[in-house]
């Protein structure tokens, strides 16, 4: 970020003029000198220390608000570079399990449902150019979030998600559906759909494979990210509804080989995902594997502040005056 003016000999001028003007102005009288009359009159002044200080600080306010209405005056503006996007990113749609099994503690001490939510997060900053969009599935499957380059939304939905707000039980179908559906209205040229889930299907109209077949009919990229560990694990969950706590030991048994079989009726890719780390190595592998050409281009934009500058100079000359008049009074 740097200040530009539109007539820059004011502003160089200033440091010309100010300093000549300090120096007659201190030739002709010595603006540090307090004089206070003590005694009979015409008794001899003194120089006290603590009003001196006084005083040269409001020098120095003043000063500084003659130069800033000589900065005010030559027009400044900031000068803030902009990265812009000149192609449009891949479209990539996350198909989020929020049943009530992705509250087990597997993932190094956390559960597996934010392990997904932080990594769906940081997979989303790493790819500026690409729209995100969020789907989330339980016993029923709704759009979240469509497709989008705004962050900051796909975090506020990502944290607004509460655990079992869809229900106890798993639609895979569904979920993949909804994602279909909305990734198959997208003019974009690249689509991705992927499903992060640890369960297998159990509940929805859709059968998952036929809906893995929609996107491979669609041409659309697919990844299945089975998280979690098998056997017993402990387990945190507060029922949104009831607001009550369940701990416990969780059985944590799926098929993968379903899974498996979804994929391939997609022609996708699958990555088991039993612990953190493979979680996470799950998210770099999705992006090293989806690459996106980017064209960019820096755009230079000039906000004016001359505004700014002459607002702060007229508080500092006005405060500096008022200090010196109304309660400074004799003593300047």
């Amino acid at each position: 970020m740097i200040i530009n003016f539109d007539n820059p000999f004011l502003a160089v001028s200033a440091f010309i003029l100010i300093p000549l003007g300090i120096l007659i102005f201190s030739r002709l009288k010595d603006p540090f000198v307090a004089a206070i009359p003590l005694g009979a009159p015409g008794g001899v002044p003194f120089k006290t220390s603590q009003i001196k200080g006084i005083v040269r600080l409001l020098v120095f306010l003043e000063i500084t608000g003659i130069f800033m209405l000589f900065f005010s005056a030559a027009s400044p503006s900031l000068k803030i570079s902009e990265m812009v996007y000149l192609n449009r990113g891949a479209d990539i749609m996350f198909v989020f399990d929020i049943s009530p099994s992705m509250a087990a503690l597997d993932m190094d001490g956390k559960n597996r449902y934010d392990t997904g939510r932080k990594l769906i997060t940081e997979f989303a900053h790493k790819r500026p150019s690409d729209s995100i969009g969020l789907v989330a599935f339980g016993e029923d499957a709704v759009l979240l979030l469509p497709p989008t380059s705004d962050r900051q939304a796909l975090e506020l939905r990502l944290e607004q998600l509460r655990l079992g707000e869809l229900g106890d039980v798993t639609a895979i179908g569904m979920g993949i559906a909804v994602a279909a559906y909305h990734l198959d209205k997208s003019n974009a040229k690249r689509k991705i759909a992927v499903i992060i889930t640890d369960g297998e299907n159990n509940a929805g109209a859709i059968h998952p494979e036929t809906a893995a077949d929609m996107l491979r009919e669609m041409g659309i990229s697919f990844w299945v990210i089975a998280v979690g560990s098998a056997g017993e694990v402990p387990i945190d969950y507060t029922d949104p509804f009831t607001k009550i706590r369940h701990t416990g030991i969780f059985d944590s048994r799926y098929d993968t080989e379903s899974l498996r079989r979804l994929t391939a009726a997609g022609a996708g890719t699958f990555i088991y995902a039993p612990s953190a780390e493979t979680f996470a190595a799950a998210f770099s592998q999705l992006d090293d594997a989806e690459v996106t050409i980017q064209r960019t281009r820096i755009i230079n934009r000039l906000h004016p502040v001359s505004f700014q500058f002459l607002a702060a100079a007229v508080f500092l000359l006005v405060i500096t005056r008022f200090v010196r008049r109304k309660i400074l009074g004799a003593m300047l």
